[in-house]
């Protein structure tokens, strides 16, 4: 079994910073693609970032280089550095892997549980 647990959410106000930390069971070698989604109420869950098994990162484009992917393999830890933090990144941000393939659509292989990231005005 495979776990994925975030940590690192909380209240934020706009233009503060947050870093998000997935630590993963396994190595996150066995995985070829990991990334963050977001949810916000009412809306599809939305993919913000991946790094893929060479190294190789991706962002939606909305994030406009506010938002950094990295990984830490050591500690089988994934990270999600936030910086100027606006409302409307309200959110549950979940952490996502993928066994093969690459993260695209919400086709991931395994879930975290979220983390809640409010950033207040």
């Amino acid at each position: 079994q495979v776990q994925l647990v975030e940590s690192g959410g909380g209240l934020v106000q706009a233009g503060g910073s947050l870093r998000l930390a997935c630590a993963a069971s396994r190595s996150i070698f066995s995985f070829n693609a990991m990334g963050w989604y977001r949810q916000a109420p009412g809306k599809q869950r939305e993919l913000l970032a991946t790094i893929i098994s060479g190294g190789r990162t991706n962002y939606a484009d909305s994030l406009k280089g506010r938002f950094t992917i990295s990984r830490d393999n050591a500690r089988n830890t994934v990270y999600l550095q936030m910086n100027s933090l606006k409302p409307e990144d309200t959110a549950v941000y979940y952490c996502a892997a993928l066994i093969d393939g690459t993260l695209e659509g919400p086709n991931a292989d395994y879930w975290g549980q979220g983390t809640q990231v409010t950033v207040s005005s």
